[in-house]
């Protein structure tokens, strides 16, 4: 519950309102991480000119937005305060039909409400979000949520953050019965890349898609009405390119199973652009299996730099991955953790060891895995700077391939 906060969102009213006229409405959110990073809606804080945060022991700060992504109605806040209560993240994968559920929240203005409800269905999509790329695989649950409950936490019963509330149905405005939320899992990966780039990187297929009905699942020779029906695809898009066809059925993605169109761009959400997923299909009544190398929105892959880079530090010797929430409370500027050292390599002859946090490169800041490959593209010299987290002392590495 303390890691719950409410959030007041102030925006302008119309000039013809008048200058001193304005509103303000309030929300939920949850604190990520103990250095300040906050989830909510982007629906809480859109359009808001300023944002303020109370948390549970009655403080207030004002928030800046980190990143937005309209398609899954996230948004991340930083709030400048160390020490936090923060949320541990659950996997929301597990979640099972019938498994008790907590909503917590301000609802009403509220504080700190807590409700309970089972999980009543998974992979719901409802037509709420106005984003054409928009991503609906929402844990429904019968928890009451209340205007007020946007952006607030849904945990299972051992307290881990499973969902953020985002949407009701209801005739009355008020809870009826029907409440929806973001799935933990989607939303880790989505806040990660807010924090990280600012922006959401997200792969697409270039495949248009749609649910399959009875007669339709018929027609194509499917056994059941499962999968999601290509109806068109982009013009030299990874789908056209990987050799899919209008009219095929999507069942499979890297072994995890396609049942319904949320449950397709949700599987795709847990991708990036240059990487390869295995799809499976039926066409003509057989099933079937091929390699699509997925890209982004421009239809890129940026496969030139990562592989490049990534072909770099394999010669180099070693791996690397992004830093979690945690080793962001001690490195606020970022950096990237090194994972392996291969032996014999040149980072194990210079003494380079696992755990070791690249805060620079070149002379250059190193703010996450992005910033270190677009440096090792562009340059044929490899000086690293950086720390151990149990030593206070810088460390610098020079390495040769």
């Amino acid at each position: 519950m303390p890691a719950v906060v409410a959030v007041q969102s102030y925006r302008h009213g119309s000039l013809l309102a008048g200058i001193d006229e304005g509103s303000v409405t309030s929300g939920s959110a949850v604190i990520i991480s103990s250095n300040g990073y906050i989830a909510t809606n982007h629906h809480v804080v859109e359009g808001a000119h300023r944002i303020r945060v109370t948390l549970q022991d009655r403080r207030e700060f004002d928030a800046r937005v980190i990143g937005i992504d309209e398609s899954t109605d996230l948004a991340l806040l930083k709030i400048d305060v160390e020490g936090l209560a923060a949320v541990v993240f659950g996997d929301s994968d597990s979640l099972r039909v019938g498994e008790w559920v907590l909503a917590i929240g301000n609802p009403y203005s509220l504080n700190s409400t807590v409700t309970t409800g089972i999980v009543s269905a998974k992979g719901r999509s409802i037509d709420v979000l106005r984003a054409d790329d928009r991503i609906e695989t929402f844990i429904q649950t019968d928890a009451a949520v209340n205007p007020g409950n946007s952006g607030g936490a849904l945990v299972n019963t051992a307290g881990q953050l499973i969902g953020i509330n985002t949407a009701i149905i209801t005739n009355s405005g008020r809870h009826e019965g029907y409440a929806f939320a973001i799935p933990g899992n989607l939303a880790r990966r989505v806040l990660n890349d807010l924090r990280d780039y600012g922006e959401v990187k997200r792969a697409v297929m270039g495949a248009w898609i749609q649910a399959l009905n009875d007669a339709q699942a018929k027609r194509l020779r499917l056994p059941t009405a499962r999968g999601a029906l290509i109806t068109s695809l982009t013009p030299d898009g990874p789908a056209a390119r990987g050799g899919l066809e209008a009219g095929d059925v999507l069942i499979a993605i890297n072994g995890a199973d396609v049942n319904s169109s949320p449950e397709m761009q949700d599987q795709l959400s847990r991708y990036r652009p240059g990487e390869t997923v295995r799809v499976t299909y039926i066409r003509n009544g057989r099933t079937r299996e091929l390699s699509i190398l997925l890209r982004d929105k421009l239809n890129q892959s940026g496969l030139l730099v990562s592989e490049r880079s990534g072909d770099l530090l394999q010669r180099l010797g070693f791996e690397v991955k992004a830093l979690t929430y945690e080793e962001y409370d001690r490195f606020p500027e970022g950096g990237v953790r090194v994972t392996v050292v291969f032996k014999g390599s040149p980072a194990d002859r210079s003494n380079l060891r696992p755990g070791f946090i690249i805060t620079g490169f070149n002379g250059r800041p190193v703010a996450n895995v992005e910033s270190l490959f677009l440096g090792l593209a562009e340059s044929d010299s490899h000086f690293f700077k950086g720390v151990y987290p149990d030593h206070n002392t810088e460390y610098y590495y020079q390495l040769v391939d």
